[in-house]
């Protein structure tokens, strides 16, 4: 007696991708809400309207809706409301994307590369040293200050993976570890000759030349955005088009499985975490050789990178790793970046608001399960046995 044998169906897109984008977006929209909560309790004179909820419940109502709608209008006026919005949003959002894409890189190889922002302030040392110790022609000063930052965070990550693949030392305990040796190397480099300003004695470096900036394109949309775009196509076509990003998707899989299939698992974790920390370090040269708010290039301090390591975790999980997905990311939290000041200017809300939101969008994001129940329509559907039974 034969059996019939069925082929597996392929997965609809909605199987594959379109629920994880809608969860997404699902997310997005509860923080949101949580934020309009967040608003109205933490506002006295809106929560003190709410003592004539019964007798009169369009003041507390109207003075709620007036307090969220002004809010969030004032951000997206400030994100995307003008050119110069636009502007602002993508220049925040350049070291993002490039930070995102490395950590998210990382990821995808099953590693946890917590080091980000050790290899983007080894990224901005790079890249302003030759910035500013190096006098060369126009074009070809700004690759040389591109390719020194990128050398500088592909050796930082490079280090990470050595350790990985030949000691068998955690990333996440090296590359916590490093970060604390990244910031310290550049306090004691800020006190150097070679990198402290003339004339002066706190820890600043001198200015880098013109030739080695970011062109300004228009106010803060410089140069640098298009790069980090170009990044992200790049790490696209690593990740999805070449054999060495079909090794590392195996070994992110299932490092047992790809072994055995003759690819080397330590090979791919130190070329993995090059490429991750080069990515990192490519937003540390985003900080280094953007423009700032006078639209010069800020000389190199202890603070020019600022938390974009630590914010490139909560890009790629906002953009589950996909380089597509990060570069949305980036964007979006750099609207709500830019937009935040906006916030605070026109309608008297805290720029704190912004970076709860933030919070709350990584928080629904990496609970996929929670934004499931609250949303009862996203709930995937329950599976049957083979003779018909719920599994």
């Amino acid at each position: 007696m034969s059996t019939a044998t069925t082929a597996p169906r392929r997965p609809t897109w909605w199987q594959a991708h379109g629920r994880a984008w809608v969860v997404t977006v699902a997310s997005f929209v509860l923080a949101l809400l949580v934020g309009a909560i967040l608003m109205v309790v933490s506002d006295p004179d809106v929560i003190t309207q709410y003592a004539y909820l019964f007798t009169a419940p369009g003041l507390p109502l109207g003075a709620s809706w007036a307090k969220v709608a002004g809010t969030y209008s004032a951000l997206v006026v400030g994100a995307v409301g003008s050119p110069g919005a636009l502007a602002a949003t993508a220049g925040a959002a350049a070291p993002l994307i490039c930070a995102g894409l490395g950590v998210g890189l990382a990821f995808r190889t099953g590693l946890f590369n917590i080091g980000a922002q050790g290899q983007a302030i080894l990224g901005s040392i790079g890249a302003s040293y030759v910035g500013f110790a190096l006098h060369l022609p126009p074009v070809l000063h700004l690759i040389v200050a591109l390719l020194g930052g990128l050398v500088a965070g592909a050796f930082w990550g490079g280090i990470v993976g050595f350790l990985k693949a030949r000691t068998g030392a955690h990333e996440v305990i090296v590359t916590i570890m490093l970060n604390y040796v990244a910031s310290m190397l550049l306090s004691w480099l800020l006190l150097t000759p070679a990198f402290l300003r003339p004339g002066r004695d706190d820890p600043l470096a001198p200015e880098i030349d013109a030739t080695a900036a970011f062109p300004v394109i228009y106010q803060q949309f410089h140069v640098g955005f298009l790069v980090a775009l170009l990044a992200a196509a790049a790490t696209w076509w690593i990740l999805d088009r070449s054999t060495i990003g079909f090794r590392m998707r195996a070994v992110g899989a299932n490092p047992h499985a790809a072994g055995t299939a003759g690819m080397s698992v330590a090979n791919t974790t130190i070329i993995a975490m090059v490429l991750s920390g080069l990515l990192c370090g490519l937003a540390g040269v985003q900080a280094a050789l953007g423009p700032g708010a006078d639209l010069v290039a800020t000389p190199l301090s202890l603070g020019l990178v600022g938390s974009v390591g630590f914010d490139a975790i909560t890009v790629a999980l906002l953009g589950r790793s996909k380089p597509l997905g990060i570069v949305f990311a980036g964007l979006l939290f750099g609207g709500l970046h830019s937009g935040g000041l906006a916030m605070q200017s026109l309608a008297g809300t805290p720029l704190t608001l912004s970076t709860v939101l933030q919070a709350l969008i990584v928080l629904f994001v990496a609970a996929p399960a929670l934004v499931s129940a609250l949303v009862p329509k996203l709930r995937p559907p329950k599976q049957t046995s083979l003779v018909g039974g719920e599994a």
